[in-house]
């Protein structure tokens, strides 16, 4: 059954014992590697916990996940279907459903059209300013799997994708439209600096992720960041890292604008000063310091949730 796990899946347990149709959707859907959902949760959880939610709304933190679930594997699915020509020409993605063939392009399309129904009502049961918001991303949403054929940055469209997530739960916990009223002018901002933070954070990592495919995207034709940056791949990680805490701080300012506030994000800006310190390209590390941005992201967590509470 390993032949059947790419290099990064978490296929164990329970959808190891799948049958193998059942299993093949599971890993379209990247199921087995729960970092993705991970990551697309954590600024959801960032939002919310920022605009000093009420109590009786935490309830949203529930849906977020599952709508971060469904809605990464939906993009996972739709990426596959447009990359699975390219997919089969990179060692570490070949082994994926659609071009290994055990799934058929229809049934591809079948579960995106389930995925997206479960986020349909996810979306339902958040507030308007929050569902306008998720709408403003799907274009994006849709663009990105095309991205790494004409830019060397498809990252920073991730970014805007996975970074969204910030102004989704700040919106659906505190209300707040695009209208800047008086009131809300410092809620906007901090919302708008949070989200700017966190898509450079998703640039940062997601150039980590791409280094494990550096020489296969090179053959297959397909841009990615860490290309573009080659040697300066590190200190170009660093920057943007640097640029993530930078805004992150102007963000927690607009709510608590206090020093100690800032001292919330000391464990986070380490986190990050360590993965770029210790980063090797050697096809194994980049994999790991990408899976700890999990922890990193319940490291902005609780600093958001100090700072929003307060």
């Amino acid at each position: 059954m390993s032949e059947a796990i790419v290099p990064d899946s978490e296929a164990r347990g329970l959808l190891a014992r799948l049958p193998t149709r059942p299993r093949a959707l599971a890993q379209l859907a990247r199921l087995d590697r729960p970092i993705g959902w991970w990551l697309l949760f954590w600024p959801c959880a960032w939002g919310l916990a920022l605009s000093g939610a009420p109590s009786d709304s935490w309830w949203l933190l529930a849906w977020l996940l599952v709508g971060s679930i469904v809605m990464r594997g939906a993009g996972c699915v739709l990426n596959d279907i447009v990359d699975r020509d390219l997919d089969a020409r990179v060692e570490r993605t070949r082994s994926r459903p659609l071009p290994a063939g055990t799934v058929s392009l229809r049934t591809a399309w079948i579960w995106l059209a389930v995925l997206l129904a479960i986020g349909m009502i996810v979306w339902l049961r958040i507030g308007w300013p929050a569902r306008l918001l998720a709408l403003a991303t799907l274009p994006v949403v849709a663009a990105y799997p095309y991205m790494k054929r004409i830019t060397w940055w498809p990252q920073a469209f991730l970014g805007i994708v996975f970074g969204s997530g910030a102004v989704v739960g700040f919106a659906a916990a505190a209300g707040i439209m695009f209208d800047a009223q008086a009131d809300y002018v410092p809620l906007h901002r901090a919302m708008w600096l949070l989200y700017g933070g966190t898509i450079l954070w998703v640039i940062g990592y997601d150039t980590i992720y791409a280094l494990q495919d550096k020489e296969d995207d090179a053959l297959a034709g397909i841009k990615s960041s860490a290309r573009a940056m080659g040697a300066r791949v590190r200190s170009g990680v660093g920057l943007f890292y640097l640029g993530a805490v930078i805004f992150w701080s102007l963000a927690f300012w607009q709510i608590r604008p206090h020093a100690l506030g800032l001292l919330a994000l000391a464990p986070i800006a380490a986190h990050l000063l360590w993965q770029v310190a210790t980063l090797k390209e050697d096809g194994i590390d980049p994999l790991v310091k990408f899976r700890s941005n999990r922890f990193a992201g319940l490291l902005m967590f609780l600093a958001c949730l100090v700072v929003g509470t307060a």
